[in-house]
């Protein structure tokens, strides 16, 4: 049986973590859970999780175009996605696009993220799913899912959605798709996958696995290794 790691959460930079968490908090409702050594995670209901990495050289992405690209946002479902849009801008996020069912808007620290209109789920703002940009996102749907033990339910046009154990990640199809360099703060990751694996033993098979499916070692230390995706965007293996 091959091993597959599990996803945790999903991180992003900024350099006022403090602002951003408290700025997600308060349009949410969610929950934080954990704050230490230059991180703020919050739950986001489901056994989901976000959060927010201190990062000293952030550097916003502008969306839409591919100079900057965004590389991973959040999909948010809410019961009246305009007056939800209309308090994020009060709490500093900028409105950035408008569709039938949606509105696109930037945080403090400049990453997109959409709120989409779900009609009678209460009054909590709900995570449908991590999007991460792609010039193949069927291809990249394919790389999670075999390494999370997750399946692909949707392949579109549009992108890719990949689910299982409560938890979604989309892979939005990108014309041009221009892809980080980790480290280099001049083509930041802007966010990234935390996955982990329960031991030692299973580190080593799951990046294996990740180098088989065509993943890229950066870097590893004990208990944690970072690799790129297909795609180039890093994501982080670890132990608990």
């Amino acid at each position: 049986m091959t091993v597959t790691g599990r996803l945790e959460l999903v991180a992003f930079d900024a350099t006022d973590i403090a602002g951003l968490a408290a700025f997600y908090a308060e349009l949410t409702g969610w929950e934080t859970v954990r704050s230490v050594d230059g991180w703020i995670t919050l739950r986001a209901g489901d056994g989901q999780e976000v959060a927010f990495q201190e990062v000293a050289e952030h550097r916003a992405p502008r969306w839409p175009g591919q100079e900057r690209p965004q590389q991973v946002h959040l999909d948010l479902l809410v019961d009246g996605h305009e007056e939800a849009a209309r308090r994020a801008e009060a709490l500093g996020a900028t409105r950035l696009a408008d569709g039938a069912t949606w509105i696109t808007l930037a945080d403090p620290a400049g990453h997109p993220f959409d709120l989409c209109q779900r009609d009678e789920i209460g009054p909590q703002t709900q995570l449908f799913a991590v999007t991460i940009d792609a010039p193949d996102a069927s291809a990249l749907a394919r790389f999670y899912a075999d390494l999370l033990g997750m399946e692909v339910t949707h392949d579109g046009p549009e992108g890719a959605l990949v689910t299982g154990g409560g938890k979604s990640l989309m892979f939005q199809q990108v014309a041009g798709y221009t892809p980080p360099r980790w480290p280099d703060p001049a083509h930041p990751q802007q966010g990234h996958l935390d996955i982990v694996v329960d031991g030692p033993d299973h580190l080593a098979a799951v990046g294996a696995r990740a180098e088989e499916l065509g993943g890229t070692r950066l870097g590893g230390g004990t208990g944690w290794i970072t690799l790129a995706d297909p795609a180039g965007h890093p994501f982080d293996l670890s132990i608990p």
